[in-house]
């Protein structure tokens, strides 16, 4: 008999659905399965993936309803649902252009010895491993596991457990397409899952914190498979007296609490200049109160709960350390528990620094601190003074300052004057690859060619000539 786990309803606080798990030990028959079916998909070319994954988008489009409704039941909130349900096509879309580029045939010869000719050619990975957190269930499973498929792989996905109620409805979708399903397959279940699949696939994707990312790496390093990692990150935001102040404070705060904050390239700390800290406060707190949250309906509201009740203690714990060192809430507050989910407020806070984890530790919460700075070079050292490197943000009067203070930022992508726009790049073409730095990641870039590439080893076909 299966075993299940009983997984909470966000939004009423209630354990009202039965997960049930895979068992770590079928994970071998499983990728037995996909592994003789791998030779044949990587031998379909890459025009023939293209069409079974567009027929696979078709079947999804058919069954949009009921995963859009398992993925609100999973997350409690709804723009970002159907957003969601916009990955797989978009996606599909945007590879098919970079892929073409990529598997373009090219030769060239030696420059030493003129009658030898060498032809590149790439082999993909027979199996990668996708394990996804729970913040976007739909799209983050999916966010590896079509360039892999793309690029001749095929795949095991374990989602989050926190977040599982969407599988069953695309798994549905997977089966009408046997193609498909004979190179995709869900699994479930926690840490014992995602364990066993590092030592049964070739090569594993994970999205998640740093303190759990080390510990893939690890995994991976021991079972000598590359790992490609995605983790946490602490965004900054420096904000200079030329700046648009009304822009600014509108796209920080649409940048803060997309998602009620739950968002690895999250704004999570904002730097302003000390002539335009006053001004720029006001604004920042008239738009954030005009944001409501989707209680007591989903309907009432554009921010949905916070999806885990983990999560809402860390939120509340950063803010009470800010407060008792001085800081001060200027609107919204802690996460309150209402007929039992978690709801978070947008929330601007200034005075503070960082001897406070607000500042320090990642919040994943619709929280604005806000500092000031007197010179720009104090604010590009705040903005440095981090373990993570992700993504950050910068306004200023022109483009030519911003892009000299986001070429001292140490982060994989800065958005000028906005914010978010390295996620909005995602299946775009070579110039927006981008790497992670210090503990937000690791390996190969999710942006450009090598959202391709990096699921492929690189061939070199080398012909003597008479």
């Amino acid at each position: 008999m299966s075993k299940t786990l009983p997984v909470r309803n966000p939004r009423t606080g209630k354990y009202d659905f039965n997960l049930e798990l895979t068992d770590p030990a079928d994970l071998s028959a499983i990728a037995e399965r996909l592994r003789k079916n791998q030779e044949r998909w990587e031998q379909l070319g890459l025009e023939g993936r293209l069409d079974v994954l567009n027929a696979w988008r078709q079947e999804v489009a058919k069954n949009h309803d009921a995963i859009l409704a398992a993925l609100i039941e999973d997350t409690g909130r709804v723009v970002e649902s159907e957003k969601e349900m916009l990955r797989l096509p978009s996606s599909i879309d945007k590879l098919t252009v970079m892929a073409r580029e990529v598997f373009a045939g090219r030769s060239a010869t030696l420059r030493s010895m003129k009658n030898v000719e060498v032809q590149g050619g790439l082999s993909a990975f027979p199996l990668v491993g996708v394990i996804s957190p729970w913040n976007f269930p739909l799209s983050s499973s999916l966010l590896d596991t079509i360039p892999a498929l793309v690029a001749g792989c095929t795949a095991i996905v374990k989602p989050s457990e926190v977040t599982p109620r969407f599988v069953q409805p695309l798994v549905d979708t997977i089966r009408k397409i046997p193609e498909i399903e004979a190179v995709l397959h869900y699994v479930s279940g926690g840490r014992e899952v995602g364990e066993a699949l590092i030592n049964t696939v070739d090569a594993v994707c994970f999205t998640g914190s740093a303190a759990t990312g080390q510990k893939v790496a690890e995994a991976a390093g021991k079972a000598f498979i590359p790992a490609f990692l995605e983790l946490g990150g602490k965004d900054p935001a420096i904000v200079t007296a030329s700046a648009d102040l009304d822009k600014a404070a509108a796209s920080l705060l649409a940048g803060s609490v997309a998602n009620a904050g739950q968002v690895c390239v999250s704004i999570e700390r904002i730097y302003v200049a000390q002539d335009v800290a006053d001004a720029f406060v006001d604004r920042l707190v008239d738009k954030a109160r005009q944001v409501k949250i989707a209680y007591p309906t989903v309907k009432d509201g554009t921010l949905g709960p916070i999806i885990t009740e983990s999560q809402a203690h860390i939120i509340n714990r950063h803010l009470r350390d800010a407060v008792q060192k001085g800081a001060a809430i200027r609107c919204g507050g802690e996460v309150t528990e209402r007929a039992g989910g978690w709801w978070a407020e947008p929330t601007v806070i200034t005075g503070v620094d960082h001897s406070m984890e607000l500042m320090t530790d990642e919040t994943f919460g619709p929280i604005m601190p806000i500092m000031t700075f007197t010179h720009v070079d104090d604010a590009i050292k705040l903005a440095n003074d981090s373990s993570y490197g992700l993504s950050a943000a910068v306004f200023a009067g022109s483009t030519d300052e911003a892009l000299a203070i986001a070429k001292r930022v140490q982060v994989g992508a800065v958005s000028i004057n906005s914010t978010g726009l390295g996620t909005a790049a995602i299946g775009e073409g070579d110039f927006h690859e981008k790497n992670a730095f210090k503990r937000s990641g690791l390996s190969g870039s999710r942006l450009g060619y090598d959202s391709i590439t990096r699921f492929t080893r690189k061939k070199a076909y080398l012909i003597a000539h008479a």
